[in-house]
């Protein structure tokens, strides 16, 4: 199967918001514990922008509809917000469900890896929590190492979870 990317409207945010509340209660992808709202996700949509840090959907190629169905989201976030940081970016995937382990993840983060130097980042940072394992093989699958550990400081549900940073040189 194969994928294409484009940017993000605003008419594709009540989809992304979808998606992404769909991961909140495995409480392995995302620190919300709680769904989000599409109006929470305004300011962030706004904050994405096509030649800086984008945001794009991913789409089934050859889904000819008018509509076509949105597999995933991919997007580029300003890392720790100083201007020294600007040629750094944390990648953000996120999957839906019933797409997850059909190779959008692949698809999207080389698209992320590829674009990067395009947009000035020449590091790209990966969040994960060290119980995510799908998403800490897809990221050291394509050369990504650990940068930091940060030890138990998520607590979801009562559970005290790792933060895994992961880093990789692009340009």
């Amino acid at each position: 199967m194969t994928f294409r990317h484009r940017p993000a409207t605003l008419n594709d945010l009540p989809t992304i918001v979808a998606i992404y509340n769909s991961t909140v209660a495995s409480r392995e992808v995302t620190a919300d514990t709680e769904p989000v709202t599409v109006a929470s996700r305004l300011a962030w949509f706004h904050e994405h922008t096509p030649e800086r840090r984008p945001l794009w959907v991913i789409e089934r190629a050859d889904d000819t509809a008018a509509s076509p169905e949105i597999v995933g989201w991919i997007s580029y976030s300003n890392f720790y917000g100083r201007p020294a940081y600007a040629g750094t970016a944390e990648v953000s995937i996120y999957i839906a469900e019933s797409w997850r382990g059909k190779g959008v993840g692949r698809y999207a983060l080389a698209e992320a890896i590829a674009f990067a130097p395009n947009i000035k980042v020449h590091t790209l940072l990966g969040f994960i929590f060290g119980h995510n394992q799908p998403s800490l093989g897809l990221f050291s699958k394509f050369g990504f190492e650990t940068w930091a550990n940060l030890p138990r400081v998520a607590n979801l549900d009562g559970v005290e979870r790792d933060l895994i940073i992961l880093g990789k040189r692009v340009a």
